[in-house]
């Protein structure tokens, strides 16, 4: 079970995390964003100012075979042996690509997640999945391998743009969404404009702590974890449907649309109130804008759904809800409701 650590004091929390992980090199994995605007906060650490130093293009389109080679390169290149240690410092694309670094190098060495965006903390960092995109499909080639500890500290949030914010906190919306009303209510009275900060990071670590409890139950995603899964294998077609036009979209703004869709399907599946139904998607609609498609794009977006990681046979799988917090997995539904909900994410926002 990974340690899950709410920082209060970077330096000194890294310091003692660094001391009770026996390690004999150390090595930083950054993009070119977080090298310039995060690394500096560890740069005060004596065992940070000594260790390796890895950075890649940002971005996830840069979630790469060959940026995940560089990685390994430079880690053979600089001695580094299966009892080396890697700290992870960015957003979901590094701890993606630094975790498969990790588990596939010398087949196994410890790494730390750091993760700078709100995003990162509430969902790649956490959970041990990891991995790369290939073919132009999100996370195709990957592994289960948890990080010895995560470690967030609240004061990179309030160095994020709008965007970011509201990637993170599509994620925390799904959280919600699985776990309690309670908890969807607070979150749909979040106001990007005029964010409170400290409201902000208990949420989070509220947050994580859902997805926490579900990975502990079932790490390998064999039965209550695919409860995370809700807006996601729409939202991952959205996201692979972007990467192939070369314009990519957020993680979290795929993940709003993607919910959009699947709720409609929890909706005519299994009953998911319409009030509520309705409640979510005006706070998308307002807070996330839309991803444009077509009725011609039906047919290619299927396509990718039925490449799904969560698929059984030709059997597209959906996480889909009765109500907020009643999870129903391993739903299924006919290509007909699947783009009858494509047409009412169209109609939800204004396309």
């Amino acid at each position: 079970m990974q340690q899950l650590i709410k920082s209060t004091d970077l330096p000194h929390d890294i310091e003692k995390i660094l001391s009770e992980i026996k390690h004999d090199k150390l090595f930083v994995l950054t993009d070119e964003h977080t090298a310039r605007l995060c690394f500096p906060l560890l740069s005060n650490v004596a065992a940070i100012r000594g260790a390796g130093r890895i950075v890649i293009p940002a971005n996830d389109t840069n979630k790469t075979l060959e940026n995940l080679s560089h990685i390994w390169k430079h880690l053979t290149e600089n001695g580094a042996t299966r009892h080396s240690l890697l700290i992870n410092l960015g957003g979901g694309m590094i701890t993606d690509i630094g975790g498969f670094a990790a588990a596939t190098f010398k087949r196994g060495i410890k790494y730390i997640n750091i993760p700078t965006t709100l995003l990162g903390a509430v969902d790649a960092a956490v959970g041990g999945k990891t991995g790369i995109n290939f073919e132009g499909f999100k996370n195709e080639i990957g592994a289960f391998y948890p990080a010895e500890c995560v470690l967030i500290s609240s004061h990179f949030f309030s160095t994020l743009n709008r965007k970011d914010i509201l990637s993170g906190f599509a994620e925390m919306l799904k959280h919600a969404l699985i776990h309690s009303e309670a908890e969807w209510e607070q979150l749909l009275a979040f106001d990007v404009a005029k964010i409170d900060y400290n409201w902000l990071n208990e949420a989070v670590f509220c947050s994580v702590s859902i997805k926490e409890a579900i990975v502990e139950k079932d790490p390998f995603e064999h039965n209550i974890r695919k409860a995370l899964n809700l807006g996601h294998t729409i939202g991952h077609a959205f996201e692979s449907f972007a990467l192939e036009s070369e314009k990519s979209v957020l993680h979290g703004y795929a993940v709003a649309w993607g919910l959009i869709s699947e709720l409609y399907m929890s909706h005519k599946i299994c009953g998911f109130p319409k009030e509520k139904l309705q409640k979510t998607i005006k706070f998308i609609h307002r807070n996330y804008g839309a991803f444009s498609i077509s009725c011609d794009d039906y047919e290619h977006l299927y396509k990718i759904m039925k490449h799904d990681k969560k698929n059984e046979s030709s059997t597209i799988n959906f996480t889909l809800l009765a109500d907020i917090g009643d999870i129903k997995i391993n739903q299924s539904a006919d290509k007909e409701l699947v783009f009858q909900s494509l047409d009412f994410y169209r109609d939800s926002v204004g396309l």
